[in-house]
């Protein structure tokens, strides 16, 4: 779907939102990491993989899909690509979801009988279903806007309650700035003429950004991006040392020990 990209830009940056649409707020950012891994016999490609890091194995991993058109044999390729992926990383996690998001029930298609042994492990989304119900939550919201089709003062009315709904349902800082600015670009992706003044005026952003809200998180944002940058930078150290490690005869039991890693992510780094 051309909305893929705007999707997958949730899952990556603000994953906290993918959380809240399958009811599992308490899930903590930090686990997961997101990717788009190749499965390299068949050069398939996941479209969306939330993989958990080093030392998160308890919890599940979650495959995904943005669905906006019907296609026969999209259940078949999606299963498909998920056990290539198991046989070929063999993560050590006990449990893994299937979860398709898609822009209204029509856009389904059949599901095969003879895949129904899956089925515990699916979780399917209709975001126009979602969005009937009373008291809609914000990640329901946002993403219903990435896939409408609406008029532009329709749709700046509606990015206009979700503006709303945001600066008074995120209290942390850094998060709402993320969502903020999210749903500018979800705007700005379906009216690429609008100049940055009618942006502004259309989502009412210049009162938003002059907020002390708005700066905080900024200041935040910005100290957040320094210390993501180290632990990005140590861990990235560490996998480079793996193929040494194992030419000096250290099996990877013993390196996943000595530079406190999982044995999946040294396996998968050995021949770095």
């Amino acid at each position: 779907m051309t909305a893929d990209p705007l999707f997958y830009k949730i899952f990556k940056d603000i994953p906290e939102l993918f959380f809240e649409l399958i009811d599992k707020p308490h899930h903590s950012k930090s686990a997961y990491q997101y990717s788009a891994p190749e499965v390299k016999q068949q050069g398939f490609r996941l479209d969306g993989l939330l993989s958990t890091r080093p030392g998160y194995s308890f919890d599940p991993i979650y495959f995904i899909e943005a669905q906006a058109y019907k296609d026969k044999n999209f259940y078949k390729s999606f299963f498909g690509k998920i056990i290539l992926y198991l046989t070929q990383y063999d993560p050590t996690n006990e449990e893994w979801y299937a979860i398709v998001i898609y822009d209204k029930r029509s856009s389904e298609g059949r599901f095969p009988p003879y895949l129904k042994i899956f089925l515990p492990a699916l979780r399917r989304f209709y975001l126009d279903e979602l969005g009937k119900t009373p008291n809609q939550s914000l990640g329901v919201g946002i993403m219903r806007l990435v896939v409408e089709k609406k008029r532009k003062n329709q749709t700046g009315e509606f990015a206009r309650q979700l503006i709303k709904q945001t600066k008074s349902e995120v209290s942390n800082a850094v998060l709402q700035e993320k969502v903020l600015e999210f749903i500018q670009t979800v705007v700005m992706d379906k009216f690429p003429n609008l100049s940055m003044e009618e942006l502004e005026v259309m989502l009412e952003l210049e009162s938003l950004r002059k907020s002390k809200v708005y700066l905080q998180g900024k200041e935040e944002g910005r100290e957040e991006g320094r210390e993501e940058g180290r632990e990005e930078g140590a861990l990235g150290i560490k996998l480079k040392t793996i193929p040494k490690l194992l030419k000096l005869g250290l099996s990877i039991e013993q390196i996943a020990e000595s530079l406190e890693l999982d044995v999946e992510t040294v396996r998968k780094n050995a021949a770095v």
